[in-house]
């Protein structure tokens, strides 16, 4: 498993470092387009199974029509196009609702449904555009290299700490796995990333607001993780897919990525003056 885990990460961080470094804004919207298309088929494949009884014919209009608004949310964001985001938002509600009144005599759980659709508009291609509005901005590049580092150092920590010296349990009815110690660590391993980076690349960014940056950063993305655990844990499911082996899903590598990116868009457009 561990092997498994830095082949992958091997193969596919120098990729992903490309995209960023030299792919240039539209290509890396293109990549956050695929990234939130996959997830959004693990994330219906985790919770719409439970929650439907009619035909898969009928579950297929909630999963295509955010397959066609998830990307045009991340379009809208390398637009700059915040109005047409939440736009979106609104009708996507909108046009789930009228699916609703059509199916809600034969098949009460459509309710639930619709709102595990909408959750999965605003969780994935919501979150996710926070990174191409970090990308299209001043510097945008550094930042989105500090919040992939801050993200994979608090993950490899928690990971690691926990595998080796976790005692108490964090939150065993969601992820029994994960300790006290592991959460600890990956906190400490984030900042000591996060400090490393300002020093050669953010100097002129004081301590003060870069300690609790990285703090930030690491706490939202361990809540990002167990929120999807919890999505897992609910339809009894152990991955969210197999695409990436010792990994397995997009949506489980990039589950504290989606919580951690509105946290890092926030400090830098409004904190970081």
């Amino acid at each position: 498993m561990h092997l498994k885990r830095w082949l992958t990460a091997i193969v596919a961080l120098p990729f992903l470092f490309g995209v960023i470094f030299k792919g240039g804004p539209l290509l890396f919207a293109a990549l956050i387009i695929i990234v939130s298309i996959l997830s959004l088929r693990e994330y219906f494949y985790i919770v719409l199974n439970s929650c439907i009884k009619t035909e898969d014919t009928n579950r297929l209009y909630l999963k295509v029509f955010a397959f066609i608004i998830g990307p045009v949310i991340i379009w809208a964001a390398f637009n700059n196009a915040f109005d047409v985001i939440i736009a979106l938002i609104i009708l996507d509600l909108i046009v789930s609702s009228l699916y609703l009144l059509r199916k809600f005599r034969s098949d009460p759980l459509v309710l639930e449904a619709i709102a595990k659709q909408v959750t999965g508009i605003i969780y994935i291609p919501l979150f996710l555009s926070c990174l191409v509005l970090i990308r299209n901005s001043p510097d945008g590049i550094k930042w989105v290299f500090f919040l992939l580092l801050l993200v994979f150092a608090c993950d490899t920590g928690a990971y690691y700490i926990g595998t080796y010296m976790g005692r108490r349990k964090l939150c065993p009815s969601i992820s029994p796995g994960k300790t006290v110690e592991g959460s600890i660590g990956g906190l400490a391993a984030s900042l000591g990333a996060g400090l490393i980076f300002k020093n050669f690349f953010l100097p002129q960014m004081p301590w003060e607001s870069i300690i609790l940056f990285c703090l930030s950063i690491a706490a939202a993305g361990q809540v990002g993780d167990l929120f999807e655990s919890a999505l897992k844990r609910s339809a009894n499911v152990k991955d969210s897919g197999t695409i990436l082996p010792g990994h397995g899903g997009i949506l489980d590598r990039i589950d504290a990525l989606l919580f951690a990116a509105p946290v890092a868009y926030f400090f830098k457009e409004y904190l970081f003056l």
